[in-house]
Parts: C-alpha cells; sequence; structure tokens
C-alpha cells in the first residue's frame, strides 16, 4: 500500500485569496497559528512532571487544500457537516494539462481523447495543471482554468467530485462563477489548491478528501491524499 499527499502545509500566515472590497482595498485570506499555552508555562500546573503545548488558530475555511460543500454557493443547500464519508473517499482519475498560460481555458477537445470513453460515474476528477508550483508566489494567482463545457461534460458524466491544483476551479474574472455554479447544484463537490498530482498520473487510486464535521461551515480545509492501488 502507498499514499501520495496532495496538500499544502497549514501554516501560520501562509497564501490564500486576495479579494477587492467595494474601497479597492484588498483583504488577504491566511492563517494565524500561535501557541495558546505552551510547555514552559504548563509545567507548574503539573507540578513539573509533564508538560503540554495548546494550539490557538484563526483561519478563513477556504484556505490550504480545501473541500466546498454546496452551502458555499446556495444558501439552502447542504453544509460541510451533512457530507457523507462515501462522497469524500472515492475511486479518482487524474487529468495531465500542463503547458498551459495564465487565464487560459481549457476547452473540452483537449480532454476527450484521455476520458470521453471511460466511465467517471461516483469518481473524483482531478486537473493538473502543475500549478502548484507556483504556490507561495504572485504567479499563482493567474492561472489556467477548465471551460464551461468541460462543467457541463463532468455533470453528464455523473462525477461526484472535481479538484484542481489551482487557487480556483473558475476563471476569477468571470463572476458568474459556472464551475461552483453549476457543480454545486448538482451535488459535486469541489477541492481547490491541490499539489503533488503528477504523482498520480496514469495510476489508479482512491482519492481522500475528508473535513472536520463542522456545523454551518461553507468550506473546510483538508488532508487530501490518494491511496494508491498497486
Amino acid at each position: 500500500m502507498k499514499f501520495v499527499d496532495l496538500s499544502h502545509t497549514f501554516e501560520d500566515g501562509m497564501p490564500g485569496f486576495k479579494m477587492k472590497t467595494g474601497s479597492e482595498s484588498i483583504i488577504n485570506y491566511t492563517a494565524q497559528i500561535k501557541p495558546f499555552l505552551k510547555h514552559e508555562d504548563s509545567k507548574a500546573i503539573y507540578q513539573g512532571k509533564a508538560s503540554f503545548e495548546i494550539t490557538q488558530m484563526s483561519f478563513q475555511t477556504s484556505l490550504g487544500t480545501y473541500l466546498d460543500s454546496p452551502f458555499h454557493r446556495f444558501p439552502d443547500k447542504r453544509d460541510i457537516s451533512k457530507i457523507t464519508l462515501d462522497e469524500v473517499i472515492l475511486p479518482g482519475i487524474v487529468i495531465a494539462l500542463h503547458h498551459y498560460n495564465p487565464h487560459e481555458m481549457i476547452g473540452l477537445n483537449i480532454i476527450t481523447k484521455t476520458i470521453a470513453t471511460k466511465n467517471l460515474t461516483g469518481m473524483a476528477v482531478l486537473f493538473n495543471f502543475n500549478w502548484s508550483y507556483y504556490w507561495g508566489t504572485d504567479q499563482y494567482y493567474d492561472y489556467p482554468f477548465i471551460s464551461e463545457e468541460i462543467i457541463d461534460f463532468l455533470i453528464s458524466k455523473k462525477v461526484k467530485l472535481v479538484g484542481v491544483d489551482t487557487l480556483n476551479i473558475d476563471d476569477s474574472h468571470n463572476l458568474y462563477r459556472p464551475a461552483h455554479t453549476k457543480l454545486l447544484q448538482e451535488d459535486i463537490l469541489i477541492v481547490e489548491n491541490l499539489t503533488n498530482l503528477e504523482n498520480l498520473l496514469s495510476k489508479e487510486f482512491r482519492f481522500f478528501a475528508v473535513p472536520l464535521k463542522a456545523k454551518n461551515t461553507a468550506a473546510m480545509p483538508i488532508r487530501a491524499f490518494a491511496e494508491l492501488n498497486l
């Protein structure tokens, strides 16, 4: 049995979305991680016989490698706590979309040779742009993306989850957000900011994208990984 880690490290000050407000100021998504109780401060509680570290974290849930629930897009749909385990532990396939440019849209004709004849029902379909190479740089915010044609194709194939190794599955300039709108409307889950997908090309694997069972939560960071069928 072999596992491939598909998650970015979750850490203090990590990169996230940059969102413009109405006043044109920019809100940076990030995590704040610090000790709540340090080892040296807890020793006295245990009369020097033991010590413990307790960590405090504050972050937006759309951060790092994370899962979007339908509630992220639609206020009347399921939140993260309603996602069942069989929806986030799935057979997976990786589609290579290498050597594309920032803001370039990938058409259906590019991927049909790879998956047109495959049974994708109930699968996690993961798109590997090799964009995680730019994680932590300004280049990461300008990325290629899949077309609405591909989105419709995936829905017709009855996939269960779609993932990307980019900041966003949608074109940041398209305010309609077709991938989030169409996929989440159909209860097809979304994972963004994956990494190491190139290690799964042409391999059979099970994809794990299990979040905390958090109530009234639209999205949640995950420890995404793959279990290879050896």
